[in-house]
């Protein structure tokens, strides 16, 4: 069985202490590939470094609408020349936070239409994070198609089903977290049953919101298989057949990690 965690944080507390045990548990757990996300550019170094050193681990580059005040100034180029490394494979993650609203929604916007330029440069996808932001980020994503098509995802979906349509209908893949397993996650759920195959990814976004039955505990990438099961349970499919279609859309999507 192959499974992929699309979205993880390898360098945060929580996981970092005992990387090389997380690492070991996940591949026991089946996790033939994990994503370690960068949030800001003082991370970059240390993702792209773990990626270096562990053949199943790749990285992204990119700034957190958390952190873009203070990276207001980031240049494109900056970003261009870090994607460029043999083991980026993605931009970001990058987006939209209305909700602690920890940088200036201005600097948010403009960040984030950065990003999309470089993924549209280097064809690596733009991974989205939107909190609270919905209909901006709709709106941001589709004039930044108008003016040309580039690859990109919603990591951690929670959003409503007219977002998610709406993502959809622009060419976007989901990606689902372990908030999915959790008790009230119900509208989540029902949108998760119905998500077209080919558009469906799975992560953790560890060291954070583990999955049922872990809640409590730090997250970690062996967990996207507790969220793979129950996502699988949802759609009526066997977990093999959804680690295997969700691997495949990993890869077509990140065409770079081929």
């Amino acid at each position: 069985m192959r499974l992929i965690d699309s979205h993880c944080h390898l360098e945060y507390e929580g996981v970092v202490e005992d990387r090389a045990g997380v690492l070991a548990r996940a591949r026991a757990a089946g996790v033939s590939g994990m994503l370690n996300i960068s949030t800001r550019e003082s991370d970059w170094a240390r993702v792209i470094g773990t990626a270096e050193g562990e053949p199943d681990v790749w990285a992204s580059v990119g700034i957190h609408p958390h952190e873009a005040d203070a990276h207001a100034d980031l240049g494109r180029e900056k970003l261009t020349t870090a994607a460029d490394h043999p083991k980026v494979i993605g931009i970001g993650e990058s987006g939209l936070d209305y909700y602690y609203d920890k940088s200036d929604r201005a600097v948010q916007r403009d960040l984030f239409r950065m990003h999309i330029g470089v993924a549209r440069e280097t064809g690596l996808p733009v991974i989205v994070h939107t909190r609270d932001a919905e209909e901006d980020t709709v709106a941001i994503l589709a004039d930044e198609m108008e003016q040309g098509a580039f690859p990109a995802l919603i990591h951690c979906f929670t959003a409503s089903r007219d977002f998610a349509g709406k993502v959809l209908d622009l060419g976007l893949t989901i990606s689902l977290s372990g908030i999915v397993t959790f008790k009230n996650a119900r509208e989540l759920q029902e949108i998760a049953s119905e998500l077209p195959a080919d558009r469906l990814l799975v992560e953790t976004d560890s060291p954070f919101l583990a999955p049922v039955p872990h809640r409590g505990r730090p997250c970690e990438p062996a967990f996207v298989r507790d969220t793979a099961a129950f996502v699988a349970n949802l759609r009526g499919v066997p977990l093999e057949d959804l680690a295997e279609t969700t691997s495949d859309n990993f890869f077509r999507l990140f065409g770079k990690a081929a």
